[in-house]
């Protein structure tokens, strides 16, 4: 059977993959997203999503550096967690591992073995005969089901005291969504997957509320008018508090610098003591003070549900202070304003995997903001991304843009992208933009350092989680390390 993590791995990606597009869209809204096969899976292995108290992420951007804050945060304040994100970087890992790093090897191949005996027991139970219990049963589970299962199942081996767990599409459906969680945390919405969630920002709002369970609370992050109204809404129908962070909670005298972001986190909603604590991130940008804020409330608010770890943010307790700092400190995650170093003519390189058109700016504001405007962008999205909402905050930023694809994992267009960032540069003025298209990503790699290092520019990389894969697979051959933190 299995002998290492990595044939376990391999094991899952048999499975059918929605995060690869895996068949059409109506296809796969009706037969891959039910909770029921992923409720019997769960029942069949004993129920390990009720082992540990849980923490619930959903939202289009800031999920995984949320809940990796809220991980570093509660270990450093002595809570043993569990993480769980997707899509994964450099390590498939980096989707399943304890809060101060992977598991070890013997546990990751205990859960597995354990998987496939469930696993079996699915398929020759329900799966061969169609049929459960209490009527039909929808085929047969998938990559991210299984792969759900299987970071539960190292939770509970690892006898985790928390587990943090970010959605992977959507929310009302999603594989995770099967735990009833302590709170449930909404980032930053925009429209994506509008082939699974629907064409309207209300519509998304309302799959990603699905997490939400009744009385149990909310947290939120500043959302736009229409999307705030339905998270509103949702949470009176269920009876569950609504704590929104631009009313609890502010990150301010941000200051963003090579190494990091310093900032104050403010209490506005009532307690004094908490006014005007410092805290740093290794990771530069103002997002990631808002996120680290989310990050905060969000733990507070488990705290109030009964779950002890008010320890960690007490703001009379000095040692509670020091957990939240260095918990924030110690934070960082692949492909989050990750900053590579080569050798002396080398460019400066950061790569990013905001895919979305308010990540993107983001992402480019804080890039010029320490770099300065004009550099070399390394470009490359999935096919369901809106490159043309990107391309309009990019293009004007910078002088080069290499558009390139996104690796095999994934559906890309690269072709397509190129023509609206041609079209979104003809805009900026004719001649004044120069743009390229190079389908392969370690060929376009090459073409922007080339660029980078004969106009001595900094490169940047984002677009997509697969295309910083791929670039940081092409840049670990290279010997190019990442930047330490701090």
């Amino acid at each position: 059977m299995f002998r290492n993590s990595g044939d376990v791995y391999s094991w899952l990606c048999g499975f059918i993959n929605l995060e690869q597009g895996s068949g059409s869209p109506p296809a796969a809204t009706a037969e891959h997203f039910k909770l029921e096969r992923m409720r019997i899976l769960a029942g069949l292995a004993d129920h390990p999503e009720r082992s540990a108290p849980a923490i619930h992420i959903a939202g289009s951007k800031g999920k995984g550096s949320v809940t990796a804050m809220i991980c570093a945060i509660l270990e450093a304040a002595g809570e043993k967690t569990a993480r769980y994100l997707s899509p994964h970087v450099s390590d498939w890992r980096e989707r399943i591992s304890g809060g101060g790093g992977f598991f070890s090897e013997a546990l990751y191949l205990a859960a597995g073995r354990e998987l496939h005996e469930i696993h079996d027991k699915y398929r020759n139970r329900y799966a061969a005969a169609g049929k459960s219990k209490g009527g039909s049963v929808p085929g047969g589970a998938t990559f991210f089901e299984l792969c759900t299962l299987y970071f539960f199942l190292c939770a509970r081996l690892a006898r985790s005291t928390m587990m943090i767990v970010e959605t992977g599409l959507g929310g009302r459906l999603d594989a995770t969504n099967i735990m009833e969680s302590l709170v449930s945390v909404i980032t930053p919405i925009e429209k994506e997957h509008t082939a699974y969630l629907g064409n309207s920002l209300e519509g998304i709002a309302r799959e990603k509320a699905g997490i939400l369970k009744n009385g149990r609370p909310l947290v939120s992050s500043e959302q736009v008018p229409e999307v705030r109204s339905v998270l509103c809404r949702t949470a009176k129908e269920r009876g569950s508090p609504f704590f929104y962070l631009p009313d609890c909670y502010a990150a301010e005298d941000i200051r963003i610098h090579p190494e990091g972001t310093d900032f104050i986190l403010r209490d506005i909603s009532s307690a004094p003591a908490f006014l005007g604590l410092p805290l740093s991130l290794s990771v530069p940008g103002r997002v990631q003070a808002q996120n680290a804020a989310l990050a905060v409330l969000a733990i507070r608010t488990a705290a109030k549900t009964g779950f002890a770890v008010s320890k960690a943010l007490d703001p009379a307790n000095p040692s509670g202070k020091a957990a939240l700092r260095r918990g924030l400190t110690s934070f960082s995650l692949p492909a989050r304003f990750e900053r590579f170093r080569g050798g002396p003519s080398e460019p400066a390189l950061v790569i990013d995997g905001a895919h979305t058109a308010k990540s993107a700016g983001l992402c480019a504001e804080t890039f010029c903001s320490l770099y300065g405007e004009g550099g070399i962008l390394l470009f490359g999205c999935a096919a369901d991304k809106d490159a043309a909402a990107m391309a309009a905050v990019l293009v004007r930023r910078f002088s080069r843009c290499v558009i390139t694809g996104t690796g095999n994992f994934r559906a890309a267009r690269p072709e397509a992208v190129y023509r609206t960032f041609k079209a979104a540069s003809e805009m900026e003025g004719p001649g004044l933009k120069t743009v390229v298209l190079v389908p392969d990503p370690t060929a376009a790699l090459a073409e922007a350092l080339r660029a980078g290092r004969e106009n001595s520019l900094p490169v940047l990389c984002c677009g997509s989680f697969y295309l910083a894969a791929e670039i940081r697979n092409s840049l670990e051959k290279k010997d190019m390390p990442a930047r330490p933190p701090g």
